[in-house]
C-alpha cells in the first residue's frame, strides 16, 4: 500500500462505496466521516472488496497477505461494525452494507468510547440534513427505494375488512426471523449529541436475521427474542412512532420506530415527498366529515405532514375546522387512527397495490439497474481485466436510451441475473 497517498485510501474506498446502488456522494464531510471510522490502511483494503459476500481467502487474494492476516483484519472490521460476517457451520463469509442503512447507522446503535460519538454526530448531521445532497441521492433516485413503511396494526378495522398480507405486517417480522437484535436508535442518538433529540423510546432500533446475528455477535446491538420484540414494536405503537423497514418481503433486515422530527427517512419523506422517497403501504386512511370535529390530533399525529386542517365549510359553524389529507404525501401508516378520539378515521385500500420485491437480491438489482450501477453487481471481481471490461461495456448498455437500454438488458435474462447474484446483499 506504499502506494497511496495519505488520502488516497479515503479516495478509493469512496470510489468503492458508489459502485453500489446506496452509494455515498464525495464530499469534505463525508471523507471526514471516513476518517473517523476507518484507519487509511482499512479504508485502502476495504476498497478492494467485492460488493457480493467473500470470504477471507478472497480478501487474502485481493490484499496479497496470508489468509490468517486477513481473517484478523475482517473480523476487526466486523467487531466494530463495518463488516457484516455471516457464519454458516464452519464456513464464514463477510460482506460490506452501504452506509444506510449499514455501517453509518451501526456507528452510533451503541455507546462506544473508542470514537468521538459525538463529533461524529456533527459530522452525520451536517452531512445528511444540512449538505443534503447524501440523502436527496439515497431516497430519491430511481423508482425502487431501501425502505417501506409498515402499516400500524393497531389502525386496522377490527371487523376484518382489509386484506393484510403478512410481510405487511412488522409483528410477523418479528415471530420469523431467526435472530433478532435491538439497539440505539441511530437517529435520536445523533440528535440526542445535538441537544435535538425528542422523547421518543431510545433503545428501540431492530434488526434481524443476518444482520442481528452479526451485530449481537460483536456486541454492537443486544439479542433479544421475538416476546420482547413484539412489546418494543408495541411500545412504539403506542407512541404513534412508524414502523419502517427494509424493502423486501423475505428476511427483512431491519425495521426502525421512526418519529417525524429525528429519523432520516421521515425527514426525507418530509422534503421530498412528491419524489416518493420511502415505499408507502397498500392502505390510505378515510376521515370521515361527519365525525370529524377538527381537534386537529390527527394532524399532531401525522409525521409527514399528510394531514391538515381546512374549513368546513358549514355555513352555521363558519369557523369550524375539519382535517383534509394529502393523498400524494402521505405514507399510509395509520398512526392518525388511533389519534382520533372520535375514531373518524378509517384505513381503506389504496386501490393500485406497491410492489415490494421479494428479498434484497431482487431489491437490489432492481436499484442498481435504475441507477445505473447493475455493471459493477455482475461484474464485481475487479481484480480480473476481463471483469473490467465486461464491466465497461455493461457500463455502455446502460447509458443507452430506455428503449434501446430495455432490449439490451433484455437480453441478460432474469434467470442469467438471478443464478450470478445468488446471494444477499444488504
Amino acid at each position: 500500500m506504499a502506494h497511496h497517498t495519505v488520502r488516497q485510501g479515503y479516495l478509493d474506498l469512496v470510489d468503492r462505496l458508489n459502485r453500489h446502488p446506496q452509494g455515498a456522494p464525495p464530499s469534505e464531510l463525508l471523507y471526514r466521516i471516513l476518517e473517523m471510522l476507518f484507519s487509511e490502511r482499512e479504508a485502502a483494503l476495504v476498497a478492494e472488496l467485492p460488493l457480493r459476500p467473500f470470504t477471507a481467502e478472497t480478501a487474502a487474494r485481493s490484499w496479497k497477505i496470508p489468509v490468517d492476516e486477513a481473517r484478523l483484519a475482517l473480523d476487526e472490521l466486523a467487531g466494530r461494525g463495518i463488516l457484516v460476517d455471516i457464519v454458516r457451520g464452519d464456513d464464514t463469509s463477510y460482506v460490506l452494507p452501504p452506509p444506510m442503512a449499514g455501517f453509518f447507522e451501526f456507528s452510533m446503535m451503541r455507546v462506544r468510547n473508542d470514537i468521538d460519538q459525538k463529533l461524529l454526530a456533527e459530522l452525520f448531521f451536517e452531512y445528511l440534513n444540512v449538505e443534503e445532497h447524501f440523502i436527496r441521492d439515497l431516497f430519491t433516485r430511481g423508482d425502487t427505494q431501501l425502505g417501506r413503511v409498515f402499516v400500524s396494526e393497531d389502525a386496522l378495522p377490527s371487523d376484518g375488512g382489509l386484506e393484510v398480507l403478512d410481510y405487511e405486517r412488522a409483528s410477523e417480522v418479528a415471530r420469523s426471523a431467526v435472530a433478532i437484535g435491538v439497539g440505539l436508535c441511530y437517529c435520536r442518538h445523533k440528535m440526542e449529541h445535538l441537544g435535538r433529540a425528542c422523547d421518543a423510546p431510545m433503545t428501540i432500533c431492530l434488526t434481524f436475521n443476518t444482520t442481528a446475528a452479526s451485530l449481537t455477535r460483536h456486541g454492537v446491538v443486544r439479542a433479544i427474542d421475538a416476546a420482547e420484540c413484539l412489546d418494543l414494536l408495541q411500545e412504539a405503537r403506542d407512541r404513534g412512532l412508524v414502523q419502517f423497514g427494509e424493502n423486501v418481503q423475505n428476511r427483512v433486515n431491519f425495521v426502525c420506530n421512526c418519529c417525524g422530527c429525528c429519523c432520516e427517512a421521515l425527514i426525507a419523506a418530509r422534503r421530498f415527498g412528491h419524489l416518493h422517497p420511502v415505499h408507502t403501504t397498500n392502505y390510505l386512511p378515510h376521515p370521515d366529515p361527519e365525525r370529524c370535529t377538527g381537534c386537529g390530533k390527527c394532524v399532531a399525529a401525522c409525521p409527514v405532514e399528510a394531514m391538515s386542517l381546512v374549513s368546513a365549510n358549514d355555513p352555521a359553524k363558519p369557523k369550524r375546522k375539519t382535517s383534509r389529507l394529502d393523498l400524494d404525501l402521505c405514507l399510509g401508516c395509520g398512526v392518525c387512527v388511533p389519534a382520533c378520539p372520535e375514531g373518524g378515521i378509517r384505513l381503506e385500500e389504496r386501490g393500485r397495490r406497491v410492489i415490494t420485491p421479494l428479498s434484497s437480491v431482487h431489491r437490489t438489482v432492481r436499484m442498481a439497474a435504475e441507477r445505473g450501477t447493475l455493471h459493477h453487481l455482475i461484474f464485481d471481481d475487479r481484480g480480473r481485466v476481463s471483469h473490467r471490461v465486461l464491466a465497461a461495456v455493461l457500463g455502455a448498455i446502460l447509458k443507452l436510451p430506455p428503449v434501446t437500454r430495455a432490449m439490451a438488458q433484455g437480453q441478460l435474462g432474469s434467470r442469467y441475473l438471478d443464478r450470478l447474484l445468488s446471494f444477499e446483499v444488504h
